[in-house]
C-alpha cells in the first residue's frame, strides 16, 4: 500500500501583525528609557555690539583660571592644588570679602531684599582641560566649583532667611542669585602633548 503525501495544513497568519503590535507595546511600556544627564549650563547671549564687546574687556582680576592637564593635575591662576582645596579657592574668590586687589572688584549693587550689597558681579571662573584628561577629573572640578556656588548661596539664605537656598521661593532666589550669579566659561579643551 502506498502512502500519499499528506498535505501540511496552512497556518493562519491573519492576527500575527496584531500579535507583533502588542508585544512592540508591551515592551515600550515595560522597559525603561535612559535619558541623558549632563551639567546645566546657560550659554550668554551673542554679542548685540561687536565694539561694546571690545570695551567690556575683563579685567585679569576678575578671572580665576583652573586649568585641567592631561595628568588630571589641578592648577588654578597658576599654582598646583587639590581637587578638595578647589571649593574654597573659589569661594574667597567669588565674595572677595577683604576687597583684596588680587580678587575680583566689589560694586555697589541694589538688590531686593537686602538693599545695596557689595558684590563681585564681573568675577568669572574660567576651565579649560586638556583633551586628554579623564572625564572623572573633569567632573570633579565641575562639582567643586558648582558646590562653591551652592554653598555660598545656602550660607547667605540661612543667613538672611533662616531657609536653605532650595526652600526659598523664587523672588528670594533670584535676589540670592544676584548676589552670588554662577559664572563657570569653558574653554575648548586643547591637546598640549602634540606638536605642532
Amino acid at each position: 500500500m502506498a502512502k500519499g503525501k499528506r498535505k501540511v495544513p496552512d497556518i493562519n497568519s491573519s492576527s500575527t501583525a496584531d500579535i507583533a503590535f502588542l508585544l512592540l507595546i508591551f515592551f515600550l511600556i515595560t522597559t525603561s528609557m535612559d535619558t541623558d544627564k549632563g551639567l546645566a549650563r546657560r550659554l550668554p547671549p551673542p554679542p548685540e555690539n561687536i565694539e561694546q564687546d571690545k570695551e567690556d574687556k575683563v579685567k585679569q582680576r576678575n578671572v580665576l583660571q583652573v586649568f585641567l592637564n592631561m595628568y588630571d593635575q589641578l592648577m588654578v591662576n597658576g599654582e598646583v592644588i587639590n581637587v578638595i582645596q578647589l571649593k574654597e579657592k573659589a569661594k574667597e574668590f567669588i565674595q572677595n570679602k577683604a576687597d583684596s586687589e588680587n580678587l575680583p572688584e566689589l560694586v555697589s549693587k541694589e538688590v531686593e531684599f537686602f538693599g545695596p550689597v557689595m558684590v563681585t558681579e564681573k568675577h568669572v571662573i574660567s576651565l579649560q582641560n586638556d583633551r586628554s584628561s579623564s572625564y572623572q577629573a573633569y567632573i570633579k572640578v565641575q562639582n567643586e566649583l558648582v558646590a562653591a556656588y551652592n554653598e555660598l548661596r545656602n550660607e547667605l539664605a540661612e543667613q538672611k532667611f533662616g531657609k536653605k537656598y532650595s526652600e526659598l521661593d523664587e523672588e528670594q532666589q533670584k535676589a540670592i542669585r544676584e548676589i552670588y550669579p554662577q559664572k563657570i566659561s569653558e574653554a575648548e579643551p586643547k591637546k598640549y602633548g602634540e606638536k605642532k
